[in-house]
């Protein structure tokens, strides 16, 4: 059996690909992708939903936009339809179209103007909140509205969602702090939205074509219905979101549109730049973490605690916390979340701030005050956490809870559908009563986190959509939910817009639903814009809004693969698109490929995506992918197939190259299984995945020898000096990079490493050696596990930790040099990996029962101990290898000799190490500490190497571009600042390509000190 040759099963419809054409034709310069696997990846966001787009289209300016628009205002094209989208995390299908996707996020991304004296920003639509926050916080000032998704949602986004969160009490929503918008509408016009006197009013209205007409339109629906509008728009915090006709008039008699615009989720024109309000920072902040061992005592003390005028009122439940403490977030707050004898179910977290810091002390104290005389309600405990940094964390753990519910055991995992129903605050604790009462007489788990100072819970009942019963659940609880929250004086899409729950809007507005469609009718007579949300268009009496039951779920698609291939794949199969993998920060960790691309087919979330919807196609082709993998395969018979349609796509088309492509650009860094919310473990998919594709088509001859370094290099290791000859000759450059992909080949340290080992008495680990120590020796013992590539290519930083281990007391024995494996494993030989896994972990059992500890140099090498090996059938149990920091935190005393010179260091750590084993970053502060060594470690994303990755001819622009997005500012930095540090093999590698510097190990920093202190 082999993998398919799997043919996409919805090709372009005709008359989009003649729009297609159209559209490039006109001048549009922006990327137009009909292929399937950005399709794919557009098909879903952070919904249950999935609805695959006929293409997507990027513009590259607002020109791009203006061409777009023009070209759909023309009759020809009346039945072409699209949506804008923004970071693509909408919870309710808001930016899901079976049209086109336009994607103002990869290009149109500027900040324009930032005004600190009158404290406003002109930005373009695709910038992200915290970008935009962090060039505004130099100035002392910050954009309000907070999200949990802030890090990658886009402000287009916020605006066309009306988007809220945290703190809305005080600061309001993304509608209130908009001044003005910039839209493109329907036909190319460009309509300019801020508020208007009468007379300006008059002059909007009396302007020709469609911008007079929206203006008109709206006037008229605001005067001919406005004791309508008093009675019918809820007296809400979360009030309506699009589509606002309650506050067209604003309460100083201006006339503002953009009450209309915002919120309209693409329904109505183009939002394409925005002039925004942003307010100071506070000063000071302090928050306030009070724990219950009930939910429901949380909910009902938190209405009672908003008469202590916090700023807001947080609420996180039990399985959000659980969750969280089996998270990396967890290392951060834990302190603040202790355990008592009675578990905690629930928690407040309450925020004072303000600019005076006696004032915000005054307000902390009097709440506290109150919760030791307030006695209606039983709480636990409670924790502060004083100033931004300590409140910035604990809301990271807040902030991930969208995230971490997606990763509960099992099937079933918390849906968003009826998540965001606000009612008022007071009502809030009975309302979730009755809600948890539905939702328990369908026997449903469920988890629950959110604003309850403004009525708003976010409520997610778990269901696993690939089971026809639990999906179809769907329609009964938003029914109920929905009627619910309108009998507690609410509605049911209080924060995250209505999207494919439109269908409730008619029965919620009632009398005034055929106004909402006059209005849609001005904009978007053909229905073009984003059919079927919110409202259909008075002149089109056929359209129909969407409805919830009749939407595509994705669990239709899912459940069409048996469930044992589902459950083998693991992790990416439920990624649920809450998008942690598309954070705009260059200086965090996750996703290097995505960063530098733009292309969301580079991201874990688009992998994965590709992954599940290719094991789909496997499955109709009647391939059982399992059973392809368990086939023995030879190491080297890959190499011999015949290579057909992988250099000509056209001559046989398949699926299986652009989830190709999709894979071998992942650096497997393996930031995603660190900081994923669900731990998407896309290294793993990307193994898999090449394992499978190469069964039918050829491997390069790249691939063999990457695989193949760590068992080749101790042979050419015995001539050295011929191997870096030949690296040095021009010729053989020219043949590695042009026939053989690869650039910048390491060279073989010139440091004699027998040296060393005779230096320090250095002596090879085995049992009967071992067993010879008495328990006072194996105290002082530590078993060194090498690698190939600090070994042979960095000789002098094995040798430093030889020598410190050596300087401190210890004898260093030097466990079997072993192949680790890795490389196989990043290239997808499986069944070689596995082999080397079991034989390495044989070798090393057999030293590893001595209570000695076993150290690892590199940390992309010894994680691999701990993460890829664990899943290695039959291997048992796996030895523990420690990193050097690990070790040296027991083995360097507290009583080192203090430094006599300040000198500041500044360390960038390993993507893997970082991200993976978070807890042995700060070690390394702390053994710098006892020497009285300054080490700071600030925040970096990738260096662009990640293994041979950089290496690789083909992937030498992406990697540039890493290395040039966060290492390269580090290392621009005045030398005052510190010298720079690393902890990867590779990173010290790509450093030096890139920079022609020398980068020094921690370790080499603690021998210098060590040594001259201990002979």
């Amino acid at each position: 059996m082999n993998i398919a040759s799997v043919q996409t099963l919805d090709p372009v419809a005709p008359r989009y690909a003649e729009f297609l054409k159209a559209l490039a034709q006109r001048g549009f310069t922006g990327e137009i992708q009909a292929d399937y696997a950005h399709r794919t990846v557009l098909a879903t966001d952070n919904s249950i939903y999935q609805r695959l787009p006929q293409a997507a289209v990027f513009p590259r300016s607002i020109e791009d936009v203006h061409c777009l628009a023009s070209l759909m205002g023309e009759k020809a094209y009346s039945n072409i339809t699209l949506t804008p989208r923004g970071g693509g995390t909408g919870t309710n299908g808001q930016s899901l179209t079976d049209g086109i996707v336009v994607d103002l996020s990869r290009h149109l991304n500027q900040i324009l103007e930032i005004n600190v004296e009158e404290r406003w920003v002109r930005v373009r639509a695709g910038v992200v909140k915290d970008q935009l926050n962090a060039a505004l916080k130099p100035h002392g000032l910050f954009f309000a509205p907070e999200l949990s998704t802030s890090n990658r949602a886009t402000l287009g986004g916020m605006i066309n969602t009306d988007a809220s969160g945290q703190g809305s009490c005080k600061y309001g929503k993304t509608r209130d702090h908009v001044l003005e918008l910039d839209m493109v509408l329907l036909g190319g016009e460009a309509l300019h939205g801020e508020p208007l006197n009468k007379e300006q009013l008059e002059e909007a209205c009396a302007q020709p074509g469609k911008v007079g007409e929206v203006f008109r339109t709206a006037r008229q629906i605001s005067e001919e219905r406005a004791e309508q509008i008093e009675k019918g728009f809820p007296k809400l915090n979360r009030c309506l979101t699009g589509y606002d006709l309650a506050h067209l008039w604003e309460q100083d008699g201006r006339f503002n549109l953009n009450s209309v615009l915002c919120g309209a989720e693409g329904t109505l024109g183009f939002v394409v730049e925005a002039k925004l309000n942003v307010l100071p920072i506070p000063k000071f902040s302090t928050l306030i973490n009070v724990r219950y061992g009930s939910f429901m005592d949380a909910l009902r003390d938190a209405h009672a605690l908003q008469a202590q005028n916090p700023l807001s009122i947080e609420t996180v439940d039990s399985k959000v916390l659980m969750l969280a403490m089996k998270d990396f977030v967890w290392n951060s707050v834990s302190e603040y979340f202790p355990q008592d004898e009675r578990p905690t179910l629930g928690i407040n977290l309450v925020e004072f701030s303000g600019d005076s810091e006696a004032e915000v002390d005054e307000q902390v104290r009097t709440f506290i005050e109150h919760l030791q005389k307030d006695q209606t309600v039983t709480r636990l405990g409670h924790t502060i956490a004083q100033g931004s940094e300590a409140v910035t964390r604990v809301y990271g753990m807040r902030k991930r809870a969208v995230g971490l519910l997606g990763n509960v055991e099992g099937e079933a995992r918390p849906q968003p559908f009826v998540e965001d129903a606000a009612v008022p605050p007071e009502n809030l604790a009975d309302f979730i009563a009755e809600f948890r009462a539905v939702l328990d007489s369908h026997n449903l788990e469920y988890g629950m986190f959110g604003h309850v100072d403004a009525g708003v819970l976010h409520v997610r009942p778990a269901l696993d959509m690939k089971d026809p019963a639990q999906a179809a659940m769907i329609r009964p609880i938003s029914d109920a939910v929905a009627e619910l929250a309108q009998r507690y004086g609410g509605l049911l899409w209080g924060e995250h817009g209505k999207g494919v729950r439109s269908e409730y809007a008619p029965a919620f507005f009632g009398d005034l639903y055929p106004a909402l469609q006059q209005l849609k009718a001005a904009f978007d007579p053909h229905n073009q814009l984003n059919p079927g949300k919110i409202a259909t268009p008075a002149t089109q009496p056929e359209a129909a809004l969407l409805k919830i039951d009749k939407v595509t779920l994705r669990g239709e698609y899912d459940r069409q693969m048996p469930l044992r291939t589902w459950q083998s794949f693991g992790t990416p199969m439920h990624c649920n698109g809450n998008g942690a993998c598309f954070n705009y920060d260059l200086n965090d960790a996750m996703c290097p490929s995505w960063k530098a691309t733009r292309e969301r087919t580079h991201s874990p979330k688009g992998r994965a995506s590709l992954m599940r919807e290719w094991l789909r196609l496997q499955e109709q082709s009647g391939v059982d992918v399992l059973a392809v993998e368990q086939e023995p395969q030879s190491f080297w018979k890959g190499l011999w197939k015949k290579r057909a349609s992988k250099q000509d796509p056209q001559a046989t088309p398949d699926f299986s190259h652009e989830v190709y492509d999709a894979m071998s650009g992942c650096l497997a860094c393996k930031s995603c299984v660190g900081q994923c919310p669900i731990k998407v473990n896309i290294p793993e998919l990307r193994s898999r995945f090449l394992g499978l594709y190469h069964r039918r088509y050829a491997r390069p001859v790249r691939d063999y020898l990457i695989a193949s370094l760590e068992y080749s290099m101790p042979y050419l290791s015995k001539m050295p000096w011929l191997y870096n000859g030949m690296l040095r000759q021009k010729w053989v450059k020219s043949i590695l990079e042009k026939r053989i992909g690869m650039v910048d080949s390491p060279m073989f340290s010139s440091m004699d490493f027998g040296d060393v080992l005779k230096a320090w008495n250095v002596r090879p680990a085995t049992p009967l050696a071992l067993t010879a120590l008495t328990a006072e020796e194996r105290a002082r013992s530590v078993i060194l596990v090498q690698d190939v590539f600090t070994r042979y290519f960095e000789t002098p930083v094995l040798a430093a930790l030889i020598e410190l281990a050596s300087r401190l007391g210890y004898q260093v024995w030097l466990a079997p040099l072993n192949p680790n494996g890795k490389p196989l494993h990043v290239q997808g030989f499986r069944k070689a990996f596995a082999k080397a896994a079991i034989h390495n972990t044989r070798q090393l059992q057999t030293v590893a029962g001595f209570d000695i500890p076993l150290v690892g140099l590199d940390p992309a090498m010894t994680l691999v101990y701990r993460q890829e090996y664990t899943s290695v059938p039959d291997i048992g149990i796996v030895p523990q290898v420690q990193l050097p920091q690990e070790w040296l935190l027991k083995a360097l005393p507290e009583d080192v000799a203090v430094a006599t010179t300040e000198q500041l260091y500044r360390l960038l750590p390993h993507c893997t190490e970082k991200t993976n084993a978070p807890n042995s970053i700060q070690p390394w502060a702390q053994l710098f500490k006892r020497c009285g060594l300054s080490l700071t470690i600030p925040a970096a994303g990738c260096c662009g190497m990640s293994g041979t990755y950089g290496h690789e001819s083909r992937n030498q622009e992406t990697s540039k571009t890493i290395f040039s997005q966060s290492w390269a500012k580090h290392l621009e930095a005045p030398a005052e600042k510190g010298e720079v540090l690393a902890t990867g093999y590779s990173c010290r590698s790509q450093v030096k390509r890139m920079n022609e510097q020398s980068l020094r190990h921690p370790l080499q920093v603690l021998l210098a000190h060590v040594s001259q202190h201990v002979k």
